[in-house]
């Protein structure tokens, strides 16, 4: 059973000056020296070190006082989320899932081994809490296989659980008037990995030229969507809050840029792949939309004075709902360790390594960007416009459904662009985030009324009585309605939205 710890720390450079005494220093009533550990930790990568392109670290410790498995996954600059698993003889199963997004079908392998003599000492407060950890590490680097070696002594500063990290900041000050200097490596492995690596593999990372052409921004868009892809997997495997998501929106932003720019990438490599973006989204939302649509019938529930609320709606719309198991649904799991998922990954990134370009790529974006954008735009007014024309009902209903995916494509296809037309797509974007979010109400409200018609009839079927779900029901009409009413002078006032592309 794999264990997740927030871990929010700075590392420093230690030269002869040492470290300073801390105490005093925000609240730090004393320093308590806690002794020496002796910390041995091999790390695990790929051969060719793609946790460590992504600032993953795994490795296997003993010594001091958490050995086990550590997979350590960034989470902002100096906050990383440690999932710790016991310590055994090979990777746990619990922790290969979270990289397997990065690693693929590749072997993982013992690639540097890393020995500590750690001098730990606590900062508490005036009760004896502690506030945070600091220790000076002597590291001993080791290449496995290579013999090459590197040694070095850091200081690193770990905020206590539950800690303030404006503490961090003034200790940070008191480091640095005293002579340490912030460490230039983001951990003890990326250090080690740069300093013992074979000399042709000594050279820094090609920065990526800036886009030029229509496909150089296309490209760009679809790299930033398939790397929060990859990025999230893990998140969504421990059910992290919003993660399923944001996974679902980035998968729906690549195929809809491969939608709206199909003059710039040939459709017969990217329609497929759409194809399967499509499926990953729909498998994504089959535990998302339940759980937003629950939210959405619970809150209006409680609204309900209790006097009309007759039989137990409450208890049939969680058992609707249906009890949801700590982490990410063994189903969801099966999906992201699926042999179509992982394929699915692949192609994304041969579309991104070997791009099938057509020749509008090569020209300059502003121009090709632009139709592109006011295309995608000129099928969301003709379904806006239609389903204004449709007395309400399920015609209407289908119509803005229909509308509402439009605005989605347009306003990502308005975010691809954003980098080259600037202001008036930065316009368009917030124009079509406010329809999308006025017509997803209006969505919303359909799925609630369909709902609430299939609960109605199971309460009824058995003999309890149906008074509350109507109630809903007719207020979910008049949230509809609602939306009907608004649309045309918002429309009226947005249908020119493109003009200034």
């Amino acid at each position: 059973m794999a264990d997740t710890k927030r871990e929010i720390e700075r590392k420093y450079e230690s030269d002869e000056s040492g470290l300073p005494d801390l105490t005093g220093v925000a609240g730090v009533a004393a320093v308590i020296h806690k002794g020496v550990a002796h910390l041995d930790a091999t790390y695990y990568d790929t051969e060719d070190e793609r946790l460590a392109a992504s600032s993953i670290t795994l490795r296997r410790r003993t010594g001091g006082t958490d050995a086990g498995w550590h997979l350590k996954l960034p989470v902002a600059p100096g906050v990383r989320d440690e999932i710790q698993a016991p310590l055994s003889g090979t990777v746990p199963g619990s922790l290969t899932g979270l990289v397997r997004s990065r690693v693929r079908d590749t072997e993982l392998l013992p690639l540097v081994r890393l020995r500590s003599d750690r001098d730990l000492r606590h900062l508490v407060d005036a009760d004896g809490l502690l506030l945070a950890e600091v220790s000076v590490d002597a590291v001993r680097a080791e290449r496995l296989g290579t013999g090459a070696s590197a040694q070095w002594t850091e200081i690193e500063v770990e905020l206590a659980d539950g800690g303030d990290p404006a503490l961090l900041a003034t200790l940070d000050k008191r480091l640095r008037k005293a002579g340490v200097r912030p460490s230039a490596a983001a951990s003890k492995l990326a250090r080690a990995l740069a300093e013992t690596a074979p000399k042709k593999k000594r050279r820094k990372e090609k920065t990526s030229e800036a886009p030029v052409t229509a496909g150089d921004h296309v490209l760009a868009y679809l790299r930033t969507q398939r790397d929060a892809i990859v990025a999230l997997d893990p998140a969504v495997r421990r059910d992290v809050e919003d993660s399923v998501h944001s996974m679902r929106v980035a998968t729906r932003r690549m195929r809809s840029t491969f939608k709206s720019f199909r003059t710039i990438l040939d459709r017969d490599v990217t329609d497929p792949i759409a194809d399967e973006l499509k499926w990953l989204a729909g498998e994504l939302g089959v535990d998302r939309d339940r759980e937003v649509l629950t939210e959405r019938l619970s809150a209006a529930l409680d609204e309900v004075p209790s006097a009309l609320v007759y039989g137990p709606v409450a208890e049939r719309l969680n058992r609707w709902a249906g009890e949801r198991p700590g982490g990410a649904s063994s189903r969801l799991i099966g999906i992201l360790d699926s042999r179509r998922y992982l394929a699915l990954l692949d192609a994304l990134d041969g579309v991104l390594t070997d791009p099938p370009l057509l020749q509008a790529a090569g020209n300059k974006p502003g121009k090709v960007l632009g139709k592109a954008v006011r295309k995608d735009f000129g099928k969301v007014s003709a379904l806006v416009e239609q389903a204004l024309e449709l007395d309400p009902g399920t015609d209407r209903d289908t119509a803005l459904h229909d509308a509402r995916k439009k605005t989605k494509r347009t306003r990502y296809a308005a975010e691809a662009a954003k980098p080259v037309l600037g202001a008036s797509a930065k316009s368009l974007i917030k124009t079509m985030k406010a329809l999308q979010t006025l017509l997803g109400e209006h969505q919303d409200s359909v799925m609630a009324r369909q709902t609430l018609r299939e609960l109605s009839a199971v309460a009824h079927a058995g003999g309890e009585s149906a008074f509350t779900y109507g109630l809903l029901y007719g207020r979910e009409e008049q949230r509809a309605a609602a939306v009907e009413t608004e649309l045309p002078g918002f429309w009226a006032g947005n249908k020119d939205a493109a003009d200034a592309l």
